[in-house]
């Protein structure tokens, strides 16, 4: 028994919900989402709260379960308050910088590196500190990931990106012998 599939949502004041066919739109303040519902689950609103059941007893259909609950509890949670995330850059000549919907990064290399910030999301910079926010927590996720894997922090020095509150352990360096 899946118990993340067995809670109900809450949807709270200001967003609306919506169920056509096999999709499942979600709209509040912040934004619109929708996702597509497999056929092995069945989402019931009822009122201000939705529920998801298993339509069968399949391997598929318990796998699912849980799985479509999350996701729309976490479309639920974009749409009234978002999500974020924040990467923290360390080392000497190390910055960054938002301009218009690129971040331009100084990490050491022999040129400068820039990406390009999806249209859904939304990146400020403050004290070498780079917040990533937007509605859908998967995307917010993996962009934050890929600008990491740019220059991931190392374990000698602690140069490089890390998340805020990331502990990164240090590891001792070459010792010289007299």
């Amino acid at each position: 028994m899946s118990r993340i599939g067995k809670k109900p949502i809450e949807i709270p004041q200001g967003v609306t919900v919506e169920m056509v066919d096999n999709k499942i739109f979600v709209s509040g303040s912040k934004g619109k989402m929708e996702l597509v519902i497999v056929h092995d689950v069945k989402v019931v609103i009822e009122g201000s709260t939705i529920t998801v059941e298993k339509g069968n007893s399949s391997k598929k259909s318990r796998a699912m379960w849980g799985t479509t609950n999350r996701l729309i509890g976490n479309m639920i949670e974009g749409v009234s308050n978002g999500f974020s995330k924040t990467l923290e850059l360390n080392g000497v000549g190390f910055r960054m910088e938002v301009v218009g919907n690129k971040i331009k990064m100084a990490l050491g290399f022999s040129h400068p590196v820039e990406v390009e910030v999806p249209t859904e999301l939304e990146a400020k910079v403050e004290n070498n500190a780079l917040t990533i926010t937007g509605i859908d927590k998967q995307r917010v996720g993996q962009f934050t990931a890929e600008i990491r894997s740019l220059k991931p922090v190392e374990p000698y020095k602690g140069k490089g990106f890390r998340y805020a509150g990331e502990i990164v352990r240090r590891k001792e360096g070459k010792k010289a012998s007299s």
